[in-house]
């Protein structure tokens, strides 16, 4: 019989270490795998990345505004919308094409008969139009031109005037403008003309864009020009349709009345965004209080209207609205016609039921019930905290600047010819407190503005200052090396004789309207946006933080 080799002890010590090595080193890698995996979950839950496009609906949110206290405390010098948002598809048309030929402002030659002894000129000459369009190519390199009428005759032989449409290059807003302007035009001996002179902004008069009717008439203007239509009758709600067939939310009126504009919008687009995840008619209470905070001077003011601020003809295209008082008095006019089919509204106490548990309650009203009582529960925006963020998100999109005080900015570019720089100087409060700020004042004195505009702006150039200081003189300074002007400088734009003025005592009902703090601070804002330089105060200007110190 074969003998077999035994295996020696030292053999079998060596195969039961690395047995044990292999086990260990296993373990240990599995370990690290789990760690890994872990904290890379941690990471994608908790990671919010730079690109606010990129962020979850929570983080998007919290890029307009953010939920710290009851009470917002935010920094209302900046006002941005759902208009400052680039939009993701340009639904407008392709801007009016200009060849490397037509740069030169040089005379057309006119394709009608033409008497060079006259100075009579034929406004319905292509050649007219042609001419404006290559003059208003030099003139406003700023803007993109979408569309020209025909011209018209002006008030003298040699004058004609022309509409058009634009918007300015530097502009994120999808918003369309129309202007409508006076050419005085000269013609040689060879029968070619060319613009020797443009009217300001609104001059033509004669080219002004109707429907049609009497040319004195204000009712018959087209849309979009001057005119806003944001009446109460919405267009998103039919009146004549029965009362019952229609699904509403209201939110009664809650804490949030009087707060900051932050908190404002935080509230109300959370109710907006709940009406909408509902499919259901909102219900709009125009009536709004404008803080002090927003308006430097005054206590809180209430009895203004929510038209003065934001645009409600955009929010009515967007969605189905129909307004408070037009609401209630529909209500009531139902029950008691139809006292055995009575709307009785599904009542709900403030926050406490989630929008996801009203998903599918089929009740012609449902009706939250906030008190005006300053506490945290009656606050709208808590309709959309825990749970509700995860469906109910807030259309920032919808909630434009108000098209008046739009058409106020437009008139301000117009008289500057879209062709300045602009800088932001925040004052005021955060001036006087140097425990928050403590470098700002002096950072922001006329002496050390001179200097740092000095080193960044062109001489002689025309700069846009938007500031919450309120002494007029401060920045004269500066007036020795720019062309300085303030919102102040354009106040014949919201006077008693203005375009705005006027539109405003429609929505009153002939109570005049003031041009407060918070109308200031959308212009400023707006004006910022169209500079083709723009110095910041906290960028530029100071080493300060926003926020205060230690919140950068």
């Amino acid at each position: 019989m074969e003998n077999r080799r035994q295996p020696s002890v030292a053999s079998l010590y060596s195969d039961e270490l690395g047995q044990r090595v292999l086990k260990i080193a296993s373990n240990v890698f599995f370990v690290f795998f789990v760690v890994l995996v872990l904290t890379f979950t941690v990471f994608a839950i908790t990671y919010k990345p730079p690109d606010p496009w990129l962020q979850s609906l929570r983080s998007y949110n919290e890029l307009f505004s953010s939920v710290d206290n009851s009470t917002f405390q935010h920094d209302d010098s900046i006002l941005v919308t759902g208009d400052d948002l680039k939009p993701n598809v340009d639904t407008a048309p392709g801007p009016k094409a200009i060849t490397e030929e037509d740069v030169q402002n040089t005379p057309v030659q006119l394709a009608g008969s033409c008497d060079s002894s006259t100075s009579v000129i034929n406004c319905s000459d292509p050649a007219v139009k042609s001419s404006i369009e290559r003059y208003n190519f030099l003139k406003f390199p700023a803007l993109n031109f979408y569309e020209y009428r025909d011209p018209v005759g002006g008030a003298a032989k040699n004058e004609c005037d022309i509409a058009w449409k634009y918007r300015s290059k530097r502009a994120k807003t999808r918003r369309i403008y129309r202007d409508f302007r006076r050419y005085i035009l000269k013609k040689d001996a060879a029968c070619a003309i060319s613009v020797h002179k443009v009217g300001k902004w609104h001059s033509g008069i004669n080219a002004r864009p109707r429907k049609g009717g009497d040319a004195s008439s204000t009712t018959d203007m087209e849309k979009g020009v001057d005119v806003v239509e944001d009446s109460l009758g919405p267009t998103s709600w039919q009146p004549n349709t029965e009362f019952y067939t229609q699904r509403y939310l209201y939110y009664e009126r809650g804490g949030d009345y009087c707060k900051s504009m932050s908190q404002f919008e935080w509230s109300f687009l959370c109710a907006l965004g709940e009406a909408r995840y509902l499919n259901r008619t909102f219900v709009m209470d125009l009536d709004f209080c404008l803080a002090g905070a927003n308006n430097p001077g005054h206590e809180d003011e209430t009895n203004k209207d929510f038209r003065f601020y934001f645009d409600y003809e955009h929010l009515q295209e967007s969605t189905p609205m129909i307004e408070k008082n037009t609401f209630l008095q529909e209500l009531q006019e139902w029950n008691s016609k139809h006292k055995t089919h009575a709307i009785l509204p599904h009542y709900i106490p403030n926050f406490k039921v989630a929008p996801s548990s009203l998903r599918n309650d089929t009740g012609t009203v449902l009706w939250r019930r906030f008190d005006d009582v300053v506490e945290t529960n009656n606050y709208w925006y808590r309709v959309c905290e825990g749970e509700a963020e995860k469906y109910v998100e807030r259309p920032w999109n919808l909630m434009w600047k108000s098209r008046r005080l739009m058409d106020i900015v437009t008139a301000i570019c117009n008289k500057l010819e879209w062709d300045f720089d602009t800088v932001h100087v925040v004052r005021g409060e955060k001036a006087k407190n140097k425990q928050l700020w403590p470098n700002l004042d002096a950072d922001t004195s006329p002496e050390s503005l001179l200097s740092k505009v000095q080193k960044q702006l062109d001489f002689r150039r025309k700069i846009y200052i938007a500031t919450n200081e309120m002494e007029s003189d401060y920045f004269d300074k500066l007036r020795s090396w720019n062309e300085v002007y303030l919102l102040d400088d354009f106040k014949e734009l919201w006077s008693n004789t203005s375009e705005w003025y006027k539109s405003t005592l429609a929505l009153t009902g002939g109570q005049p309207v003031e041009f407060d703090g918070y109308m200031r601070v959308i212009v400023d804002t707006e004006m910022l946006y169209r500079g083709k330089k723009n110095i910041e105060t906290f960028n530029d200007l100071t080493g300060d933080c926003k926020n205060g110190v230690g919140r950068c």
